[in-house]
């Protein structure tokens, strides 16, 4: 038995079905180092495998809150500190009904090696709650807000513990937070990341996970010897921060993306989607993006119920390049086969693990360009240190200087994973040179600092 399907087995445990995502992220990651343990006996003996993944913490909490009707509502909250051996825990809050602690801890797992990848001096963490924004006042919201960060303030610092915003988590929701722990803690400090620019926040971070996606492809095409996207059609699910930005950038450096998707449907415009149409549903109206087809009746809106064989419309539809931008598990073995038969030559991934581990095989397997989240969505949690950054520093940077460092980071990203897959004999696969990457900067400080 290998050391991998060895380390498989013994981690194996779940308590419930919860944890079965963060257990496939541990399996993915395990067989991917797999080469590194067995070159490298000093990570069994300072047991850093063991170490890593268990989180250093994890707190969870009641949030108590009243709705514009008075009636008295109950959520849970949770921090989920993973690691800090590379700098503060540093990962984002999601405000989502599906948010549990098995969520989170997958969420945060991957954030480790994620933010390793970046060479910026930043741990892992991730938290939220079970409260859904959607539908309810600002009111309501801002209630929920003061809330969850009178207990979540507890345990977080500026040096200690940044959180930024997720899914269900924007500017709005990170304001209301801001405005809650400065009135808490009588204290004006960098605490969160993706905060309005009017008080601290960045220039370019709702742009930065998306663009990053963009910019981490364009360098892997390039280096795997692959046309350039410019021209070319691409296929994009999800119609949130990401989805919206990466489609931006897209468009900016002449592809076409084509689609979109939310939880009831896909939106297929063959010319090109229409992109202040999209902001205008998705980010003010918060409308159902059937309504798309009211303004662009020539484009072709496909329910989910209308694609019923255990794939999604969106990857049945022919491209250049594809980006998974919506959720965890999104696109199947069924959507990587359609896209490997529709001639797609580029899959990014711009949510957190969203490609199923039968779709990557698929794909590594027909030798396409696969960027894995953990390097490929990387350009946020580059943009919130950049937003650490110039709060210590009392600094604004331009929007030029942030896009120029988000680019020269996802460049560096790319080319760090390409090489040292290429140093551990498998060259060309971008998910086990982002593991080793990653899992090995986060190891030797580990190893360095004892226990």
């Amino acid at each position: 038995m290998s050391i991998a399907e060895d380390d498989i087995k013994k981690f194996e445990r779940a308590d419930c079905e919860q944890d079965r995502v963060f257990y496939q992220a541990m399996e993915e990651v395990i067989c991917s180092i797999s080469p590194l343990l067995e070159s490298d006996e000093r990570y069994a003996r300072h047991a850093i495998l063991e170490r890593l993944v268990v989180p250093d913490r994890i707190i969870k909490f009641k949030v108590v809150w009243m709705d514009d009707n008075q009636n008295i509502q109950v959520n849970t909250g949770y921090r989920v500190q993973f690691n800090n051996s590379l700098g503060p825990y540093k990962g984002g809050l999601r405000f989502h009904p599906t948010v549990n602690e098995g969520i989170l801890k997958f969420l945060g797992f991957e954030q480790i090696l994620k933010n390793s990848l970046t060479g910026l001096p930043i741990g892992g963490g991730k938290g939220g709650s079970d409260f859904d924004p959607k539908g309810k006042s600002d009111f309501e919201v801002m209630k929920f807000c003061s809330a969850f960060m009178t207990e979540l303030h507890k345990y977080i610092g500026p040096r200690m513990d940044i959180p930024a915003g997720d899914i269900g988590v924007g500017a709005r929701e990170i304001g209301y937070l801001f405005g809650e722990y400065k009135k808490i803690t009588s204290s004006y400090e960098g605490v969160l990341t993706g905060k309005p620019f009017m008080f601290g926040g960045s220039l370019m971070r709702p742009e930065a996970t998306g663009y990053g996606a963009v910019y981490f492809t364009e360098t892997m095409l390039d280096m795997e010897g692959k046309e350039s996207l410019e021209g070319k059609i691409c296929t994009i699910s999800g119609a949130g921060n990401v989805a919206l930005h990466a489609i931006e950038k897209l468009q900016q450096i002449g592809a076409i993306p084509v689609t979109c998707t939310d939880s009831k449907g896909t939106i297929y415009d063959p010319r090109g989607v229409d992109l202040c149409l999209l902001k205008e549903l998705k980010l003010e109206k918060r409308a159902s993006l059937e309504e798309y087809i009211v303004a662009h009746p020539e484009a072709k809106y496909i329910p989910v119920s209308e694609y019923p064989k255990g794939g999604h419309a969106v990857w049945d539809i022919p491209c250049y390049a594809a980006f998974p931008c919506a959720t965890q598990n999104e696109l199947t073995e069924i959507d990587a086969q359609n896209l490997i038969s529709n001639g797609c030559i580029s899959v990014t991934e711009g949510a957190n693990m969203p490609s199923t581990p039968d779709a990557v095989d698929a794909f590594l397997a027909h030798k396409l360009c696969f960027a894995p989240a953990k390097a490929a969505n990387a350009g946020g949690v580059a943009v919130s240190e950049f937003e650490m950054a110039q709060n210590a520093s009392m600094s604004k940077w331009s929007f030029e200087k942030v896009d120029d460092k988000l680019k020269e980071t996802m460049q560096q990203i790319c080319k760090r994973v390409s090489l040292t897959a290429k140093d551990y004999g498998v060259e060309g696969n971008y998910v086990d040179g982002a593991n080793i990457a990653g899992f090995k900067r986060v190891a030797d400080a580990m190893i360095a600092e004892g226990i």
